[in-house]
């Protein structure tokens, strides 16, 4: 049984800027992304003083999973194009692909091909911010990242059981830790004031049904996130893939021929997207 308090958890997921696992980047980005008025010219300006950042910003915001043909030469303009949500997103994207790579391998190929069918299937149904909802793809398992930088021996612990067990790496991680993956990556995204939808999206991409304010935007990063794992892009945890929830499916009503497009924008466009790195 888990040994960890779910209150301890959350206090030290909401204290992410003390954990001495957590690099140096995240904690300086976490600083500015809480603050309360943080300014779209302000997040230019911390981009900016970081040439390895504003390299990998730059070719993320060009990259398939924004879908902008054009090419953006500059970071301000970026920052106008995407606004704020969409850039803070982007930019912990980022921060935290390294950290992807390091703890989880695969983890970080699963998170861009989410990102990119999240995006498609938000611009089938016509949804006015699909970037948004590719940046919810992006984070919708930030909460592995910290809890695997935290806890590398109980999380092992829990894909060992996971494995063992044939339950998801969601049910082991409630068992190892009281908590989930998802509750974590909640934690953080309403500690670093990102829009309610981003956080519901975050909190139920395994349990859409529970979201009240972006049922919609919900659905699609859990249908997204469950055709990345049929078709191994990448790796999130565990080898099984979880059955698709049938109110989710049905509120999406996508055709087969749109799931084709999403499969075919996937492949075509994960090469130059993992190129981020």
């Amino acid at each position: 049984m888990s040994n960890i308090d779910s209150k301890v958890l959350r206090y030290k997921v909401e204290n992410i800027n003390t954990l001495p696992t957590v690099p140096g980047v995240l904690k300086r980005l976490s600083v500015i992304i809480e603050k309360p008025r943080i300014t779209l010219v302000e997040i230019s300006a911390f981009i900016s003083n970081d040439p390895a950042l504003t390299t990998k910003v730059l070719k993320m915001v060009n990259s398939a999973i924004y879908g902008f043909p054009g090419r953006i030469a500059s970071v301000s303009h970026a920052t106008m194009l995407l606004g704020l949500n969409v850039i803070k997103g982007l930019l912990l994207g980022v921060s935290v692909f390294e950290l992807m790579q390091k703890t989880m391998n695969g983890l970080y190929e699963h998170s861009l091909a989410c990102a990119i069918a999240s995006r498609v299937i938000a611009q089938k149904k016509g949804l006015k911010e699909p970037e948004e909802i590719s940046v919810a793809g992006l984070l919708h398992d930030i909460g592995k990242v910290i809890l695997l930088l935290e806890f590398p021996k109980e999380y092992e612990t829990a894909m060992n059981e996971a494995q063992a067990k044939g339950i998801s790496i969601y049910e082991a991680e409630r068992i190892q830790f009281n908590a989930t993956h998802a509750n974590v990556g909640s934690w953080l995204a309403e500690k670093w004031r990102f829009p309610k939808n981003l956080i519901e999206v975050i909190e139920f991409h395994h349990r859409p049904t529970l979201s009240k304010n972006a049922p919609m935007e919900t659905a699609i990063v859990h249908f997204a996130d469950m055709l990345v794992r049929a078709r191994a892009f990448g790796f999130a945890g565990e080898n099984m893939v979880p059955e698709i929830n049938p109110v989710a499916y049905e509120m999406l009503k996508l055709s087969e021929t749109d799931i084709k497009d999403v499969l075919n924008e996937m492949e075509d466009n994960m090469d130059s997207a993992e190129d981020i790195s």
